[in-house]
């Protein structure tokens, strides 16, 4: 693997950064620097504008309208959003349904839900988890019963993220019987607005609303938002499970919070502690690139990406961690109004004090979406060490 960058890519580097200077929202980057809460704008406003200039399907191949960019160009561009502050881009359509669509979808349904994910003109959220099926998630209970030509959905899905502002789901369902847990589940895109959808907000620990509970009382959904075939749905699942996994492990973000570390405290004893997990994080990158390069040449992610995924969750935690310790005191007041919105309010102690706490436990959960690290670890020993 070379990583010696090469002319075309500094300038590949310089026009994504004018790009993201020109096109991002000064108030959305002072909300990444300052730790407060983004709303729905803040990402759509900027996901279309990467839509328009084709970028936001950056992971995807030509003939499917993604831009088809190299290993390195994907390495520069989440690095240098990262660096200029850009919010994550939405994962559930461009990196998750998107390419189970283009995957495993018909030419229909290519060219009716494509389009709206690579231009963020269509929103969707993710129906896996359900009460009692998180990591177990073959164990999964809404059902779909076939009817005609529609499908009959009930049942519940719970963490759902953003669902409040989802247009469409992407859900397993279970649509047969059978001895075996993971077979009889089917992948199918529920419309949104169909009668039946109820939508219940969760309010997380730090009074943000992200997630969501999602009921599912006899909606109607069309044979024809199936993808893939009826009761082969687990495969659909895997791959993009193993998608979402390589993409958990946010190094660039990581990569930001430790330059933010460093701002924050100036104490000897916590050097040592950011210089530690700097370490870790350039590890990390490391492997994640080596993942990358066996993607370019043909590979798709495989079981080994679940150790992104845990170094990745136990990283992100240590830096929240450690901006707790940088605060102190301070991190004890709760200050929603220096999170939510803008004011003019004078927070508690330093200005990066009044985020430290609402992330600390907001980032709990790291090491549990995408698969908790308990079900990680367990992969890795049977798939990739064969224990």
């Amino acid at each position: 693997m070379d990583l010696a960058l090469k002319p075309e890519h500094k300038a590949f580097s310089d026009e994504v950064r004018a790009f993201t200077r020109k096109n991002l929202s000064p108030a959305t980057k002072e909300k990444t620097f300052s730790g407060k809460h983004y709303d729905r704008d803040d990402h759509m406003v900027w996901q279309q504008a990467l839509g328009k200039k084709g970028w936001l399907a950056y992971t995807w191949p030509k003939k499917f309208g993604g831009p088809g960019w190299d290993v390195t160009q994907r390495f520069l561009f989440e690095n240098v959003l990262a660096e200029e502050g850009a919010p994550r881009i939405l994962p559930f359509g461009p990196k998750m349904v998107g390419p189970v669509i283009y995957t495993f979808g018909n030419e229909e349904q290519k060219a009716r839900f494509l389009p709206g994910i690579r231009e963020s003109t269509v929103s969707w959220c993710q129906g896996y988890s359900e009460p009692g099926a998180g990591s177990d998630l073959a164990n999964l209970r809404t059902k779909a019963e076939r009817d005609g030509d529609h499908y009959i959905v009930n049942g519940q899905k719970t963490w759902t993220s953003y669902a409040h502002w989802g247009d469409w789901i992407f859900c397993l369902v279970r649509t047969g019987a059978s001895a075996k847990p993971q077979e009889g589940i089917s992948f199918l895109l529920i419309d949104m607005k169909t009668p039946g959808v109820t939508v219940r907000p969760i309010i997380m620990l730090d009074g943000a609303h992200a997630v969501n509970d999602v009921f599912l009382d006899n909606v109607k959904v069309p044979v024809a938002n199936l993808i893939g075939k009826e009761n082969e749905g687990w495969t659909c699942a895997k791959f993009l499970l193993a998608n979402e996994r390589l993409g958990i492990a946010e190094v660039p973000s990581s990569k930001r919070g430790v330059s933010m570390l460093r701002t924050i405290s100036d104490d000897p004893s916590m050097a040592e502690k950011i210089a530690d997990v700097d370490l870790q994080v350039q590890a990390l990158e490391m492997s994640e690139l080596r993942a990358l390069s066996a993607m370019a040449l043909g590979g798709a992610p495989g079981p080994e990406v679940s150790t992104l995924k845990v170094r990745g969750s136990e990283i992100q935690q240590r830096i929240a961690e450690l901006a707790m310790e940088a605060v102190g005191e301070y991190a004890a007041p709760y200050q929603p109004g220096m999170l939510f919105h803008d004011t003019n309010e004078t927070p508690v102690g330093p200005d990066h004090a009044p985020p430290a706490a609402p992330r600390y436990f907001n980032m709990r959960k790291t090491s549990i979406y995408g698969g908790s690290t308990e079900i990680q670890k367990n992969i890795v020993s049977k798939m990739v060490l064969g224990l």
